[in-house]
């Protein structure tokens, strides 16, 4: 008993300042699954084409791996920016 009424409070502290501050809300941030699959998918086909790179190619597959991982890493942070703005 005494929990539940704990939950319910925390759930009403909660909730008052999610009102009170908007910034609080958390948004959800999910792709639709079939996109979701679908890039997964192709990255994990990169990500073994890149490996086999690095081991045909050595010193070039490892340079053509950090740039393919450094350009993912831009483009994500800029994702993140836009959907925080």
């Amino acid at each position: 008993m005494a929990t539940e009424d704990k939950q319910r409070q925390f759930d009403q502290i909660v909730e008052r300042l999610t009102t009170d501050y908007p910034s609080l809300r958390r948004l959800p941030r999910q792709w639709p699954r079939p996109v979701l699959i679908t890039v997964l998918s192709v990255a994990g086909v990169v990500w073994a084409l890149l490996s086999v790179a690095m081991v045909a190619w050595g010193a070039r597959g490892v340079a053509l791996t950090l740039a393919v991982v450094a350009l993912s890493a831009v483009a994500l942070a800029v994702d993140n920016y836009r959907r925080r703005r």
